[in-house]
Order: C-alpha cells, then structure tokens, then sequence
C-alpha cells in the first residue's frame, strides 16, 4: 500500500493558528467504547478539538472513522465512556451548531435539484422540513455560495456541476446554519485533485478568517499532513493523536495501515504540480 504525503513549498508542517490553554473545547471524548454485533467497533477512544483548529481523522476503511464521527454528533450512543459536544451530551440542540457533511453517494449528486435548493437543505434542521422557506432564507443561501465562490452557479442544476464545485455547493450548505464546527466525512471523495486542493484551502480560509472548527475524515494522509492542524490516527482504537509533525515520526502509519505502507513524499513546486494546474486553468 502507497500513501502520498504532501509537503509545504518549505518542507515545513503548515503553520496553525495559536490554540491557548483557555481555548473553548468543542468536542471532547473520555474513554469511548462502541460495540455492533458483538465486537468493538471502537476501542478507549479519547479526542479532544478546540475552537478554531482543523483535525485530520486517518485510518482504513472499517477502521471505525464514520462511527466516530456520528457518536460526537450524537447519532450514536457509546456502550462506554462519555462523549461532549459544546460542554453538552451529544443531541438535537447541540447539533445546531454543527455543519455535517457526511460521505455523498452518486445518486445524491446526481438528484435533480438546484444550488440553491441544496444550500436551503441546511436550514430543514432548524426551520423544520415543512416550514416555508422564506426570501430571508434564500439571501442566507446565496450569501454562503458568495462565500464559497459559487453565487453565480445558483439556479443551475446541482447534477451538473463538477466534483469539485459540488464539494463547495456542499460546505455553503454546511454553513448556511452559522455553525461553530463542520464535521466532514470524506468530503474530496470523487473532487479531482486540483479540486481538491482548491477545496482544502477553503477549509484552512474558514478556520483562519471565521475561526470555524472543522473536523474531517480522510483516508488521504497527504491531505491531513498539508492542511490540518492535528491528527488522530484511527484503526479501532487512537494510535496518534497530536500535531501533524511529530506523527511522521512515529510508528502510527504502520499500526495503521500495516506494515507494507510505503509513504512516498510531494513536494508541492514539483513540475508535475504545476502542469496540472497549468492544465486545469
């Protein structure tokens, strides 16, 4: 198995914004354990993330990602150990100040609704999904596609777009309900990868400009290493979790992934990138 492990242009870990010991704790898990049909799905799970920060959640498939993200948000009930979300136990109220991005299938992508409409879905949880939506809504909605450089996109079809401005289509949804944290679940999946990085370097803009959390599931450890602030390293149980710099340094990539990982590092001045993006503009 070969990860790809992006770098900044100076070898350096990304900056991070300054996170004080007085900085607010959005979510904080104390010795989670989860079990479905009789095994455990997760394992003394302890995670904190604090105001203003991004943290990266890396593991395989079925190593427990998904299930971690839905019992911070409440939708699923640790077998031990207690969860916090905003100082509170996981649950309808606390959710509204989350924007939840869970994994989009083919067929939701391809729904024949419009931008618009699909910004106005954030709202449902707050406004009820048979309130009326009114002309206030609809200038919230095409505020966040402002924000996310998709105002102009509005009434096409949400179909129609690309990976990568559905992605961003996605998150102004995220945002139209003015939450302190996003919670994405592998949200570059089908973004080719300029798109990608287009779209992370929305996340890193929301988190320095809005100090808007963000917590993101990814099974890309170039991605994590370039842009978040922390990870945790997740297969059942927590193998890392702490700054993104140390964690190359550790053996956590093995207990991972296993032991045939092989990381190849990027350097983001390499020709190729830049051929890419020459092509892609």
């Amino acid at each position: 198995m070969t990860v790809a492990a992006a770098l900044q242009p100076s070898g350096l870990p990304p900056s991070t914004p300054d996170i004080y010991p007085d900085t607010q704790l959005l979510v904080d898990m104390s010795d989670v354990w989860v079990k479905f049909d009789g095994k455990w799905v997760l394992k003394s799970i302890y995670l904190k993330c604090t105001q203003g920060e991004i943290l990266g959640i890396v593991g395989p498939n079925g190593g427990g990602k998904s299930t971690l993200l839905k019992v911070i948000l409440g939708l699923i009930q640790p077998d031990k150990g207690a969860a916090q979300l905003f100082g509170q136990k996981p649950g309808k109220q606390s959710r509204l100040n989350v924007g939840y991005l869970p994994q989009v299938s083919h067929a939701e992508r391809s729904f024949p609704v419009t931008v618009l409409d699909v910004v106005l879905m954030g709202l449902y949880q707050q406004l009820g999904i048979f309130s009326r939506v009114r002309t206030t809504h609809r200038q919230k909605a095409l505020e966040q596609l402002d924000r996310v450089g998709m105002k102009e996109h509005a009434a096409k079809p949400f179909g129609k777009l690309s990976g990568g401005q559905q992605q961003r289509v996605q998150i102004a949804r995220a945002l139209v309900s003015s939450p302190r944290l996003l919670v994405l679940d592998e949200p570059s999946t089908g973004v080719d990868s300029v798109g990608q990085e287009d779209f992370y370097e929305l996340l890193a803009s929301l988190r320095d400009n809005q100090r808007i959390s963000v917590i993101m599931v990814s099974h890309d450890i170039g991605v994590v290493t370039t842009y978040a602030d922390r990870v945790a390293c997740l297969n059942r149980e927590i193998h890392y979790h702490g700054d993104t710099g140390p964690w190359a340094e550790t053996d956590a990539y093995q207990k991972v992934f296993g032991k045939n990982l092989k990381v190849m590092v990027h350097d983001a001045r390499c020709i190729s990138c830049m051929m890419r993006h020459a092509h892609h503009d």
